[in-house]
């Protein structure tokens, strides 16, 4: 069974899942009232990845006899800017759950729970692929220099070609 301090931690990184989830949807619903299709559905496919990775969590907590206490989602911002300052937000934010599940594994470790160690590293791996995705959309965007023309063409050429999992 896991220690209290692991469940409480493994519990308020559910949460942070969830509300990647809901952040992930307010920028997709952002995307889609500003005719970027491509962009609001690779927002929406994310969106659907991190509500994966908080149930990944959720069902952990169930499979070492632990369990769930599920809290209130913060609302996300309504409000957003340019895609390129989206996903800067997008990448600062997917550094802090790089750091969130850092500090999961190593509670894990400095109690010497080697199940939770080993879940945590299909995050980790996870998270590599999160912040490299994050970074090379960034990168393309400033490439554009905010040019409309290159904006579209990742909207459709780029993002809109991103298939859900």
């Amino acid at each position: 069974m896991l220690s209290e301090k692991l469940r409480k931690i493994i519990n308020e990184q559910i949460n942070k899942e969830f509300y990647s989830s809901y952040l992930y949807l307010a920028m997709a619903a952002h995307f889609d009232a500003n005719a970027l299709p491509g962009f609001a559905s690779w927002m929406k496919a994310q969106a659907a990845e991190e509500w994966t990775h908080g149930m990944k969590f959720y069902e952990y907590l169930y499979e070492v006899s632990s369990y769930a206490e599920l809290a209130a989602i913060a609302a996300p911002p309504v409000k957003y800017g340019t895609p390129e300052e989206i996903f800067k937000t997008v990448l600062d934010h997917e550094r802090e759950v790089t750091a969130s599940i850092k500090g999961i594994y190593d509670l894990a470790k400095a109690e010497n729970d080697p199940k939770t160690e080993l879940m945590l590293h299909w995050f980790i791996n996870e998270q590599v692929e999160e912040e490299k995705n994050a970074q090379d959309i960034l990168d393309k965007l400033k490439m554009t220099g905010g040019n409309a023309f290159g904006i579209m063409f990742l909207d459709q050429h780029v993002l809109g070609a991103r298939k859900a999992d």
